[in-house]
C-alpha cells in the first residue's frame, strides 16, 4: 500500500458537511482551496474512500445548483494559485460546463436516452432474469467487493468519487452487463450532484458512444492502485470488452438558443434547482416579487439527495428575501406559479436560464402559460454560459484550448 505523494491536508477536510446552503458550499470552497493546486494535480484520482475527501474538492453538489457558481470558484482559485498550478482543477470545473453546452446543442441525445430508459424499464418488468441481475446490483449484491461498496455509499450518502464513478460505469456496463441507461438512471436518482447533461453524457463516453469506439474499461490492477489496495477485484472484470454501438443518431451541433433581454422596469424573479445564486443574476429592471419553482423529486424521498435539495431551495427562498426585500413562496404546480405572477402585476418574469433537462421542459409549459396571460418569460442566461457552451461543438479540447482567455476574461467582467 502506497501513501498519497502529497501531504495531506488539514483534517477538516476529510469529511465533508453535506449541507444544502450556499454557506456549507463556501466553508468548502475555502477548506479546499489550498489543494486545488499542485497537491489537486498529484492526487485527484485517488479514491481515499467516503471517510477522506481531503484530495478532491467535493464541491459538485453546491455547483450543480450554482448555491455557488463556477465563476466564484475559478476565480478564487486562481487568486491563490494561478492558471499553471491550478490548470488541472479548473478544467474539471469548465467539463461540467461543457457537458451541458453539448448537450444543449444536441437536445436529441437526450430524447433518445429518455426513450430508451423508459423501453427498458418495460424489458425489465417483462424478464425476470434481468429483473433479479438488476436488482443485485442496485442492493450491491454482485460479489465484487469494490462495486458493492460504491453502490452503499452512493445510495446513503449520494456522492461518488470521480474515479469511483467511472470504475462503477464501467462494471455495470461491460461487466455486469447491464443496460447503460438504466444505470445513468440508477446515478441520477441517488447523486446529490446530478446533472442531466453531465451524468447522461459520462455514462455514454464510458460505454463509447460519446466518443464513437472509444471506451473505459476498469482494470483490477488500476483500481487496487487509485484505492491504495483497498480494492483489487483481481480475476472479476471484463477487461477486454467491446465498445458498445447503437442505431445511427445524428448528434451533429445545432445552434444555441439566442440570449434573452428584459424590456421593463419591474419584473418577478422565479428561480429553479438549476440555478439558486439569484443575487448574482444580471438584472437590469427592479425585482417587486420572487418565488422559487419546485420541481417533482426524482429517487427516493428521504434520500440523501432531495435532503440536499430541499435544504438548498429552502436555502434560496430565505437568500431572495434578505436580496430584494420581497416575501419568496416555493411554488410546486403551474397554477400556483400563474397566481404568483398575475397578482405581481408585472409584464415580464425572469428565471435563470435553464439548460436541456426535466427543469427546462416545466419552463418550457410555463412560458407558454405565462404569455397567455399577457407574461413574458425571459430566461436570463448567464455570460460564463454564453462564453463557455459554443466551445462544445465538438470534443473538450476545443475548450481546453481556449481556458486561458476564458480565465482571464473572468477578471474583466
Amino acid at each position: 500500500m502506497s501513501s498519497l505523494p502529497f501531504d495531506p491536508t488539514p483534517q477538516a477536510l476529510s469529511r465533508v458537511d453535506w449541507t444544502g446552503t450556499r454557506a456549507a458550499g463556501l466553508a468548502r470552497l475555502e477548506a479546499f482551496l489550498p489543494a486545488a493546486g499542485a497537491a489537486y494535480t498529484r492526487a485527484r484520482n485517488t479514491d481515499l474512500g467516503p471517510d477522506d475527501r481531503s484530495n478532491v474538492s467535493a464541491l459538485s453538489p453546491w455547483l450543480a445548483r450554482r448555491l455557488i457558481t463556477e465563476e466564484e470558484v475559478v476565480s478564487r482559485v486562481m487568486a491563490c494559485h494561478g492558471f499553471v498550478k491550478a490548470e488541472k482543477f479548473i478544467q474539471e470545473v469548465y467539463w461540467r460546463s461543457y457537458w451541458k453546452g453539448w448537450l444543449e446543442m444536441r437536445p436529441q441525445v437526450l430524447t433518445r436516452f429518455n426513450q430508451d430508459r423508459l423501453a427498458l424499464k418495460q424489458t425489465v418488468a417483462e424478464d425476470p432474469a434481468l429483473a433479479q441481475r438488476l436488482a443485485r446490483a442496485k442492493a450491491g449484491e454482485t460479489g465484487i467487493a469494490c462495486f458493492d461498496a460504491w453502490v452503499r455509499e452512493l445510495t446513503t450518502l449520494g456522492w461518488l468519487h470521480n474515479h469511483a464513478r467511472m470504475w462503477f460505469a464501467s462494471i455495470w456496463i461491460f461487466t455486469l452487463e447491464l443496460p447503460w441507461q438504466l444505470g445513468a438512471d440508477f446515478f441520477f436518482k441517488h447523486l446529490l450532484d446530478a446533472d442531466v447533461a453531465s451524468n447522461t453524457l459520462s455514462w455514454r463516453w464510458v460505454a463509447g458512444l460519446h466518443t464513437k469506439g472509444k471506451h473505459y474499461l476498469a482494470r483490477a490492477s488500476n483500481i487496487e492502485t487509485h484505492t491504495l489496495g483497498r480494492f483489487n477485484p483481481a480475476g472479476q472484470l471484463a477487461e477486454n470488452a467491446l465498445p458498445l454501438d447503437e442505431p445511427f443518431l445524428q448528434t451533429g451541433p445545432g445552434a444555441l438558443p439566442e440570449r434573452e433581454i428584459l424590456f421593463e422596469e419591474r419584473i418577478g424573479l422565479l428561480v429553479h434547482g438549476e440555478d439558486l445564486h439569484p443575487e448574482s443574476l444580471p438584472l437590469s429592471a427592479k425585482v417587486v416579487g420572487a418565488g422559487l419553482l419546485h420541481v417533482a423529486e426524482i429517487g427516493p424521498a428521504d434520500g440523501a439527495k432531495n435532503k440536499f435539495t430541499r435544504r438548498a431551495e429552502q436555502d434560496a427562498c430565505n437568500r431572495l428575501e434578505q436580496a430584494f426585500g420581497v416575501e419568496a413562496p416555493l411554488m410546486a404546480s403551474l397554477d400556483e406559479v400563474l397566481n404568483w405572477a398575475v397578482g405581481l402585476d408585472v409584464k415580464e418574469i425572469a428565471t435563470p436560464y435553464a439548460p436541456v433537462g426535466p427543469i427546462a421542459w416545466h419552463v418550457t409549459d410555463l412560458k407558454r402559460a405565462l404569455a397567455d396571460q399577457g407574461i413574458r418569460l425571459v430566461q436570463v442566461r448567464r455570460s460564463w454560459d454564453s462564453r463557455t457552451w459554443p466551445l462544445a461543438t465538438g470534443g473538450f479540447f476545443k475548450l481546453k484550448e481556449k481556458l486561458p482567455n476564458l480565465v482571464r476574461d473572468l477578471d474583466r467582467a
